[in-house]
């Protein structure tokens, strides 16, 4: 019987569309609920997917660099990010928060305040 070889998960070897890359980082944006070190590990995910040494000359950052700030040991600078981004050809856009939504759907003021008389 032969035995069963395992190999470890690389996403970053399913990433090959700019429309996969987008998608990969939107649902990691949805699940990360605050952790920015997350979001860092998907932008160095999708980099290895472009090919790093071309996003850090695109991002104007060294190689090693930027290892460093998307290994998801720690959280880079927002400057950073958004050389990434823009390095990595995807764009970031904000839209109103879902529960701010469904607040408003359901007739209840996204934004309750108090006043005391």
């Amino acid at each position: 019987m032969s035995k069963t070889v395992t190999t470890r998960y690389d996403v970053a070897e399913h990433l090959r569309t700019p429309e996969e890359m987008a998608a990969y980082l939107e649902a990691c944006l949805d699940e990360a609920e605050g952790d920015a070190a997350l979001i860092a590990q998907a932008l160095g995910d999708i980099a290895r997917a472009k090919g790093m040494s071309q996003v850090a000359r695109d991002a104007g950052l060294s190689r090693e660099s930027l290892y460093k700030a998307l290994s998801g040991d720690r959280s880079p600078g927002f400057d950073t990010i958004l050389k990434v981004v823009a390095a990595l050809g995807l764009e970031l856009h904000a839209e109103a928060a879902r529960v701010a939504s469904n607040a408003a759907r359901q007739g209840a003021p996204a934004d309750v305040r108090t006043s005391r008389s």
